[in-house]
């Protein structure tokens, strides 16, 4: 059986007072929330994933590339625990995906990608998984997908306080405290949190005669931060909100196994926004400024970027079949790197269109074009349809399919690294299809959804550094040929006080590359490095009033380390558990606490060649709101 189901987006004015149709292919793998944000109104044929706020809840004080490994369908390329981490999503690489909070683009561009490692979950409210091509919709880098972190913002909720803590194994020690007041018309919300782990777990070094166990070193990582959320309701169809988070993050960096490296690196990232939105009656005005500053200290190497946004934008509800959003966005970015300066002014005009022709049927039109340099990136469209085709009380039966083209402007390291960077580079770009069918049963106390999707990717223009003379140089001279099947599924059964669910998801990947770079190379017809053909994820969840227990497990099978395919990474999986529960003294005071146990069969695994993994661990959480 297959599952495809739409939401409803109820509209922020008290002047506009009605329901509209939400594109979904949203897989709501875990509880269904409904839920508005003007990046998903416009992207029925396409596949959302919202990440359960009881994930988010069980992952606070640990980082977002724990939470997207463990509990999503999604393969990240971790060097360690807490250390860098990279996403790759449909088998495109790390610079191929958007990060986006609260509508702002937060990826490096120097590097072109982010580090979900300094992502911590008690940094945002919301996070939203988009799979698949979507430069029409957010712009460069979304070749592969996009991922959505936002903040809430509450009114008429009087003083709350919350503190959060939790105590682990190899040192893990998080702690965030929240104060937040808000009434009818004004909110505020303050957060600060630290979180340590010392990382010293026993693991055998592979790179030493008969694989001794040994206590890793120079591991140790420490955070802290700080968020600010302000709202104002000017008028009954006007809105101001801002948002502003200051995160510093200090790490040894685990040295390869046989290494006894003890490099440093500091990150430290300023991120703020402002929001205006208006309402009428069939229109919603949005302005939005951000500032994204950050900064990446490597032992005596200093690289910093800044990035200034303006964007503007106007949703608007043509009649009940016709809807449309225009919009333009100016970012001007500042690079002060180690080896080089430069500035860049990029300008993005962007249509959207929604088109309803029948109760069961919907279309979504998206087009971009981005100007930098004043030079012009790749014409992006992208069009979507959703039809549902039967359904009565308790079933739906589903189909989508889409048709996008995306691209990924060259980085500024790319064009002004010194030596090699190459300032002729073109953009890459990404054709894509997908197509998938799904299926929802509801009863009143049994509910069984399955989604299926098959996609297929052409990226051309692939920017590879090769060796040139005494150093690097990066060029468009890699084809790839990515396509493979997305698999969802979700089981509720509810009995008075009893609540089972299971969640889970299978991702089949190939990510073929279809030239090679030279007359020595051996590439053509292999998988590209580290992209697993196959992950697989599960959680089953009990819940009995006020207890609540989990086992959640994944599986990642062999990743190749060279183009070649002649060695690679064994295939492994994990299994973890978790108890929790709620305690309520009053109307206001509220706690809970939980444990959980990480690789419980105590697996020697490896994620990246060489990189030590932690072997069976501990975690004790402790939450109290006042």
């Amino acid at each position: 059986m297959l599952f495809l189901s739409f939401v409803f987006l109820t509209s922020f004015s008290n002047e506009v007072d009605k329901t509209l149709l939400i594109p979904q292919d949203t897989v709501e793998l875990k509880l269904v929330e409904v839920y508005s944000s003007p990046l998903e109104k416009y992207t029925y044929g396409q596949t959302l994933q919202k990440v359960d706020s009881r994930d988010l809840n069980e992952f606070q004080g640990q980082s977002l590339a724990e939470l997207l490994q463990q509990r999503s369908g999604l393969f990240l390329r971790q060097y360690g625990p807490g250390m860098l981490t990279s996403l790759t999503m449909r088998g495109t690489s790390a610079g191929h995906n958007s990060v986006f909070w609260n509508g702002i683009p937060i990826n490096s561009p120097s590097l072109g990608q982010a580090d979900f490692s300094i992502l911590p979950v008690g940094g945002f409210d919301e996070a939203t998984i988009h799979y698949g091509s979507s430069g029409a919709l957010y712009g460069t880098d979304a070749i592969g997908g996009a991922i959505h972190l936002n903040n809430k913002n509450t009114f008429n909720k009087g003083h709350q306080t919350k503190i959060l803590s939790t105590f682990g194994s190899f040192g893990r020690w998080n702690q965030q405290v929240e104060y937040g007041y808000s009434n009818q018309n004004f909110s505020s919300r303050s957060r600060v949190y630290r979180n340590f782990s010392k990382n010293n777990f026993k693991f055998n070094n592979l790179a030493r005669a008969g694989s001794p166990e040994e206590r890793q070193r120079n591991a140790e990582v420490e955070q802290f931060g700080a968020m600010q959320d302000l709202a104002w309701n000017l008028r009954p169809n006007q809105q101001l909100s801002t948002s502003i988070w200051w995160n510093q993050t200090d790490r040894q960096i685990q040295p390869v196994m046989g290494s006894n490296g003890s490099d440093v690196q500091n990150d430290n990232n300023f991120r703020a926004v402002v929001d205006y939105n208006k309402f009428t009656a069939a229109t919603i005005w949005n302005i939005k400024a951000g500032v994204v500053l950050d900064e990446l200290k490597f032992n005596q190497s200093v690289n910093q970027t800044s990035q200034f946004l303006l964007s503007s934008d106007i949703d608007w509800t043509i009649s009940e079949k016709l809807k449309s959003k225009t919009g333009v966005r100016f970012n001007h970015v500042i690079g002060n790197l180690s080896s080089y300066e430069a500035t860049e002014d990029r300008l993005e005009l962007y249509q959207s269109i929604n088109y309803l022709p029948a109760s069961n049927l919907a279309f979504s039109l998206n087009l971009r074009q981005m100007i930098f340099n004043r030079d012009l990136a790749p014409f992006t469209p992208s069009i979507g349809s959703e039809w549902t085709f039967f359904k009565n009380e308790k079933n739906k039966f589903s189909a989508h399919t889409s048709v996008s083209k995306s691209f990924k402007i060259p980085t500024l390291n790319d064009r002004f690294w010194v030596p090699g960077g190459n300032p002729d580079l073109e953009s890459e770009e990404s054709i894509s299809a997908e197509i998938g069918l799904a299926h929802v049963f509801n009863s009143n106390y049994f509910m069984i959804s399955n989604q299926i999707n098959l996609y297929s990717m052409w990226v051309d223009n692939w920017i590879i550094w090769l060796p040139r003379g005494s150093f690097w140089s990066p060029e468009n001279i890699r084809e790839v040929r990515n396509q493979g099947l997305e698999y969802f599924v979700t089981i509720k059964k509810s009995l008075n006080q009893m609540h089972l669910e299971f969640n889970g998801s299978y991702n089949y990947t190939l990510a073929t590359i279809l030239n090679n770079l030279s007359e020595n190379d051996r590439s053509q017809g292999n998988q590209l490095p580290y992209t697993p053909k196959h992950k697989t994820q599960g959680n089953l969840r009990f819940t009995y009033k006020s207890n609540s227990a989990f086992v959640n497990g994944h599986w990642i099978g062999e990743r190749y380390i060279n183009t070649d395919n002649t060695s690679s990474v064994a295939p492994y999986g994990l299994l973890d558990l978790g108890y929790s529960k709620s305690l309520e003294f009053s109307l206001k005071i509220k706690a809970s606490i939980g444990f959980q146990v990480n690789n419980i069969t105590n697996n020697d695994y490896q994620v990246l060649r060489l990189r030590a993994m932690p072997g069976r661990n501990y975690l004790i959480n402790i939450n109290l709101t006042l």
